[in-house]
């Protein structure tokens, strides 16, 4: 009786196992800042140290040919949260205070009515935290959010189990205030506990507690740096620059010009995430989970102007490639080879369809997501769905159709060949009005498309 028992339970374990009601994966989803297109090793940028990010590439795909939802951070990840283009989900513009960019020093005050700190997004809208914790996950969010500050639009509210990070945008290093506003955030509330400590230290610190509490149950973390986005600081010593630590600044040669001295500080901002990271991704090896762990790395948008986008033309805030196209490693053992380069045409909206087809959920009902699951492209199981792709920002409009691409901005127009031309250098516009014409007539249906959407977000009248 004893041993029919003991094969019954050895048998349920391994039925289980075997249909996967054991074998949820973990995702780790990894998020940098304002990271250029090339500033990684693994992208060829030799003078830039990022040893582990190499080395996932190395274990994982290196995703070349990937866009984001929006050439600034809060349209890029709105995109990426709910899988939806930023204009049909209603965040298709930046939570932001225009008064500090004349040296104005908010009030605590005037910083708790301002737009900064009272807008979000739309709360109808259902994040992927939401569905993986319905599907069983334990979720949490370390660094920054971008999303909305009130504490109905904090990641408690959205599906998240935990959360330690800030959710406006660029804050200093160490002081954690933005312009003078303490923004750090403990669950639901503000917190100077940690005030002198550098964030990324703060974010491997929280994310590495947040993976030994979770041991053994699948988790969901979304680990979003700010590095190596400028700090926010009215102090000009300090504003338009990138702070780092002393032991990651002696990595590299000290200049004598100003842009020297600020390159060298962005690169060792780079290299201390990049060191965080690797900390981060041992411990899920020490533990066991490194088969069953889904690791997806990509920046938010193109580089600011101490990046290195090349061979892209352009950068954050603008629609030529330097400004959406990103770099992307994703990682599965066992599930995608290691060591691929994949050039496919594919997006940030394709994270979400795939994080969830991964942990064996469906999306929800009744919603319209502008990606597909991506992971049967990474496979080389079939080809790549996405054929286009639409961007709208502040006037700025772009398109890309195939091989095509139409930038209107006012940094620059022109229709440009990609797989000729990567670096968009020659307008073919004259030579092409068929094409041109297409992708503005692309565009303005998408835009129509978008316009007709259930109104969602604080920038439509509804």
């Amino acid at each position: 009786m004893i041993l029919r028992c003991l094969l019954f339970s050895l048998l349920y374990f391994v039925g289980n196992h075997v249909l996967g009601q054991e074998q949820k994966p973990n995702i780790l989803l990894i998020i940098s800042d304002d990271q250029g297109y090339h500033d990684l090793g693994s992208f060829g940028n030799k003078d830039i140290l990022t040893p582990h990010l190499d080395q996932l590439a190395a274990e994982g795909v290196r995703l070349t040919n990937f866009y984001v939802t929006g050439s600034a951070c809060t349209p890029s990840r709105s995109g990426l949260l709910t899988g939806r283009y930023p204009q049909r989900n209603g965040t298709f513009e930046l939570f932001r205070n225009n008064m500090v960019n004349y040296g104005h020093q908010y009030t605590a005050y005037e910083y708790s009515v301002s737009p900064e700190r009272i807008l979000g997004t739309d709360l109808r809208e259902i994040f992927i935290s939401e569905v993986l914790k319905d599907g069983g996950y334990t979720n949490g969010y370390v660094g920054k959010w971008d999303l909305g500050q009130l504490k109905r639009y904090l990641p408690l509210q959205q599906g998240y189990d935990k959360y330690y990070g800030f959710a406006n945008t660029g804050i200093d290093y160490f002081t954690h205030e933005r312009y003078g506003s303490p923004s750090m955030i403990d669950g639901n509330q503000l917190t100077i506990e940690d005030r002198g400590t550098y964030t990324t230290d703060l974010f491997e610190r929280e994310a590495l507690e947040f993976i030994n509490e979770n041991e053994g149950n699948p988790f969901f973390l979304t680990l979003s740096f700010n590095a190596p986005h400028s700090a926010s600081n009215l102090d000009p010593e300090i504003k338009g620059t990138v702070q780092a630590t002393e032991k990651f600044l002696q990595m590299y040669p000290e200049s004598n010009t100003k842009r020297g001295i600020k390159q060298r500080q962005y690169k060792a901002a780079v290299t201390q995430m990049d060191q965080a990271i690797g900390n981060i991704l041992q411990r899920i090896k020490e533990l066991g989970q490194e088969e069953n762990t889904l690791v997806i790395f990509l920046s938010d948008n193109g580089g600011m102007s101490l990046a290195d986008n090349a061979p892209l033309r352009g950068g954050k805030a603008q629609f030529f490639e330097g400004g959406v196209r990103v770099p992307c490693l994703v990682k599965w053992p066992g599930k995608i080879e290691a060591g691929q380069t994949n050039d496919a045409f594919l997006s940030s909206l394709e994270l979400f369809p795939m994080m969830v087809a991964a942990a064996g959920l469906e999306l929800p009902k009744g919603v319209i997501y502008d990606g597909f699951d991506m992971l049967p492209v990474l496979q080389g199981k079939k080809g790549v769905d996405r054929s286009e792709m639409y961007w709208e920002f502040r006037g700025d409009q772009a398109a890309r159709i195939g091989q095509w691409k139409w930038v209107q901005s006012a940094k620059g127009n022109g229709l440009f060949d990609l797989k000729q031309d990567i670096g968009e250098q020659k307008d073919l516009s004259l030579e092409k009005p068929e094409k041109l014409e297409e992708l503005t007539r692309k565009f303005s249906e998408w835009k129509e498309a978008m316009k007709n959407a259930a109104p969602r977000g604080p920038f439509k009248d509804f």
